[in-house]
């Protein structure tokens, strides 16, 4: 369908509001919903959106640290542009019209800090050398019954799973919840965000989805849409979702990872698969994966972007600990998954389900391509067993702060992604480890309150 058959179909419609929404920097959607008349104004064009969705963190405590925007710019409108592309109907809100939107068209903060803006930028660097990304990501994600007002009310503890002990892939434990469980998967089909499977992981009240694959902006789109989603189903089961990466120490925590590949501009052809059974990846496979394995520790933050990912990225907790590869092997970063032209991939592990779909993506993406370009060679060689066993192998930076200064400080990222976004992205993940320096902790007062 075409803007202008969509338009009309939208002012012809019984609705008189649409929703849209933006992505910040923590991959939360921030929006607004909107009068028929407001949407047939903006659709073709753009609308002020208040750039302060770029200058606070994930609780609305504003930075103090970036220069895009803050007091010192008086928090003015960024121009927001609706992509009429992502059309989609919300199917547990009346089938209200929701818009996805970015902040691509606007020459000042908006642009270089907009995660969706930044990914469009990669997406066009690969079309740029004849290439289409093709992407999906797998969420694992915890339920708990209970309202948000609850979880306030109990401070955050005696968390209740919808489910109990570790039973992983069981045929028995969606039933007890089965209406959400069925909900899940059908209402995301009909927002458009369908799924290729959903199953219960190891851990109490743990599930598991992956969505189909598609086109990487698509792809991204349909993450970050998902996310939501699931906590708008939840609520309404009395169920309170939580993408966290790592909520409890003797628990799996919970990954996002992103499976991919490179096929030619027009998506007919894998250009990952060699038709080699004794050469498993063709070339371009090869320097797309080196150049991941050489910009990963680079560019951590934007798969591991909070003060908790580093929780979980430990030895023996099912995520990587190293810039590593393997052929289907999960302890290493990034898995070869060899089979038919169709399914040749790479799934990249490094990502919990607390990053921002849009930024890992787009760094999964650009140092593929910076492999590529560079015509980069495999040098460390793949993991045949167990990854967490190789003691010689340097380890990725072991929290925020230093994965941060290392982006921070790296002219490969700074290349990949621009020096506007660098600044002001390290300069939000200083702000967050801050943050985090300045809380005392459940841990701190039990060990030191009455004993030291």
């Amino acid at each position: 369908m075409g803007n202008k058959e969509l338009i009309q179909k939208l002012k012809d419609s019984h609705h008189n509001k649409v929703k849209f929404a933006v992505a910040d920097i923590d991959g939360i959607l921030r929006g607004k919903t909107i009068s028929k008349d407001k949407f047939l104004e903006a659709a073709e064009g753009s609308m002020g959106f208040c750039d302060v969705v770029f200058g606070w963190d994930s609780n609305d405590k504003v930075y103090d640290n970036v220069q895009m925007t803050g007091w010192h710019t008086a928090y003015p409108d960024a121009r927001v542009q609706l992509d009429l592309s992502s059309y989609r109907k919300v199917p547990w809100d009346g089938d209200l019209p929701f818009f996805l939107a970015d902040f691509s068209g606007d020459e000042l903060a908006g642009k270089a800090a907009c995660p969706r803006s930044l990914l469009k930028r990669v997406q066009q660097m690969a079309s740029d050398m004849g290439f289409a990304g093709v992407f999906s990501e797998e969420f694992e994600w915890f339920n708990f019954l209970g309202t948000p007002n609850n979880l306030v009310a109990q401070n955050y503890s005696e968390l209740k799973p919808i489910s109990p002990g570790m039973f992983g892939y069981s045929m028995l434990r969606p039933s007890q919840y089965q209406s959400f469980f069925n909900d899940l998967y059908n209402d995301l089909e009909l927002f458009d965000v369908p799924l290729e499977s959903i199953h219960t992981e190891t851990g109490p009240g743990v599930y598991e989805a992956a969505i189909r694959y598609d086109e990487v902006l698509r792809s991204a789109d349909k993450a970050v849409l998902f996310k939501n989603s699931v906590k708008e189903i939840a609520y309404r089961h009395g169920i309170v979702a939580s993408f966290m990466a790592k909520w409890n120490e003797e628990l799996p925590g919970c990954s996002g990872h992103i499976h991919q590949s490179i096929w030619d501009r027009h998506q007919k052809k894998n250009l990952f698969y060699s038709g080699d059974p004794k050469a498993p990846m063709s070339s371009l496979m090869e320097s797309y994966l080196a150049g991941q394995l050489y910009c990963m520790s680079f560019l951590l933050p934007m798969y591991a972007p909070t003060v908790n990912s580093y929780k979980r990225l430990r030895e023996g907790a099912w995520a990587p600990i190293t810039a590593s590869w393997g052929f289907d092997n999960r302890t290493v970063a990034v898995r070869v998954i060899n089979g038919e032209a169709r399914t040749t991939r790479l799934e990249m592990r490094l990502s919990g389900a607390d990053a921002n779909p849009y930024l890992a993506m787009a760094a999964s993406l650009a140092s593929g391509l910076y492999g590529i370009q560079q015509e980069m060679k495999l040098t460390i060689p793949a993991t045949g067993g167990n990854e967490y066993a190789q003691h010689e192998r340097e380890h990725l930076p072991a929290n925020l702060m230093d994965a941060t200064q290392k982006m921070k400080e790296s002219d490969v990222a700074r290349s990949l992604l621009g020096d506007d976004f660098v600044a002001h992205f390290t300069a939000t993940r200083e702000w967050e480890w801050r943050e985090f320096m300045r809380a005392v902790t459940d841990w701190e007062i039990k060990r030191y309150f009455e004993i030291i």
